[in-house]
């Protein structure tokens, strides 16, 4: 079955849902530790906001991970349905 098919039934979607957010969960998680991990430790929760979500940083922060576990849902999803 093709994509164009799969994507029209409401299951796929359920699945891409099952799968994208909890890459999302574990990918923002990840990108904090990694972009912050001493100030996080430390309890400098405003220097984490500075240097990820800040002057409009935030929509950088949050676009490319939303995009990014959207796209990977449907990869996957698509690669298990039938």
């Amino acid at each position: 079955m093709s994509i164009l098919k799969k994507i029209q039934q409401p299951l796929f979607w359920k699945n891409v849902a099952k799968v994208a957010i909890p890459f999302f969960i574990v990918v923002t998680i990840f990108s904090l530790v990694l972009n912050s991990s001493k100030d996080i430790f430390s309890g400098n929760f405003n220097a984490v906001y500075e240097t990820n979500f800040s002057n409009g940083k935030w929509i950088n922060f949050w676009g490319f991970k939303v995009i990014f576990s959207l796209i990977y849902g449907v990869w996957i999803t698509n690669k298990k349905m039938a």
